[in-house]
């Protein structure tokens, strides 16, 4: 593996899978691993289970860890080629990622979408920059449409839980205030392809994702009607994909509350992190044994370190 953005990187699911898991059962055996090495973050928007989880896998690694925060420690950077750089962006991210790539063995990169142009954000600019101007390999700690280590994380919980059965997992849209990318269901969607598992969608009309990426999933536009017999329930908000970045104020019934719950299999609740608490999920829910969000945030250091284990070796 070269590098990780995507799940279309990795040669061999069940065996990241495992890896993780063994890693999980050892976090210090590969100690060694990194020795040397230097871990690059590079975080253009806000962070704190990716921020930490990595930095906490690179040093179980022995790995050096470097972290930057673009937006008010480095240069604006210009993205285009060919432009006449005499306004705002002071610095071409060709000699940005050459230097990184100087600094660092490995380069993590976090950015969101504008989610004003479907094609400007799905195109993956900046990610995509980084790959190409840099010759070290580059991990996305979240771009505008994926966020492969959450998506890894969820299988992995998921997995890890649910020995000698196939589970079935709901990924239920939920209420939000604000707008909000569909990186982490996106990549949510297709982990949960690849690892096998029974994946349905729930959603409101008009916030259904990608079809290219739910093909062959069956999406409910009743929520009640998904959850019935659910292993797991994982809740995230996301704006519209047909209709590019629009967000509503309603559908608040949406959000998950132990009378939902109880439609489920005895069903455990999931959910990436932060959580707005009584708009996305009751308290009942999420303080519930039912819950698995810090157990999710807990397996991110060593889905994290499984990835590193693996771009070392590129390193």
């Amino acid at each position: 593996m070269k590098d990780f953005l995507s799940i279309q990187n990795v040669d061999s699911i069940a065996d990241l899978v495992q890896l993780a898991l063994d890693v999980k059962k050892q976090p210090l055996a590969y100690k060694n691993r990194g020795m040397g090495k230097t871990l690059g973050l590079v975080f253009f928007n806000p962070s704190l289970r990716t921020r930490m989880s990595s930095q906490k896998a690179a040093y179980n690694l022995g790995m050096n860890v470097i972290v930057m925060n673009i937006n008010s420690d480095g240069w604006a950077l210009e993205w285009e080629d060919g432009t006449v750089m005499d306004e705002g962006s002071q610095e071409h991210i060709k000699e940005a990622a050459g230097v990184l790539s100087q600094y660092c063995d490995i380069i993590g990169v976090r950015s969101f979408p504008s989610l004003k142009s479907r094609c400007d954000d799905y195109s993956e600019k900046v990610i995509r920059s980084f790959k190409k101007h840099a010759s070290k390999p580059i991990i996305s700690l979240e771009s505008a449409t994926r966020h492969p280590l959450q998506g890894f994380t969820d299988l992995v919980t998921i997995l890890e839980r649910s020995v000698n059965k196939l589970p079935r997992v709901v990924l239920t849209w939920a209420p939000h205030p604000k707008v909000l990318p569909q990186a982490v269901a996106n990549s949510f969607v297709t982990w949960m392809k690849a690892g096998g598992v029974l994946l349905s969608i729930a959603n409101p009309p008009g916030f259904d994702l990608d079809p290219e990426l739910t093909k062959g999933v069956e999406i409910y536009h009743d929520q009640a009607a998904a959850f019935k017999n659910a292993d797991y329930v994982y809740a995230k908000n996301w704006s519209s994909y047909e209709n590019y970045g629009m967000a509503t104020n309603e559908h608040h019934d949406w959000i998950v509350n132990t009378s939902k719950m109880d439609l489920t299999n005895n069903g455990k609740f999931m959910h990436c992190l932060p959580v707005r608490r009584n708009v996305v999920v009751e308290d009942t829910v999420l303080d519930s044994s039912t819950s698995l969000v810090l157990e999710q945030a807990n397996n991110r250091t060593y889905t994290a370190q499984a990835v590193l284990i693996k771009l070392l070796a590129h390193a």
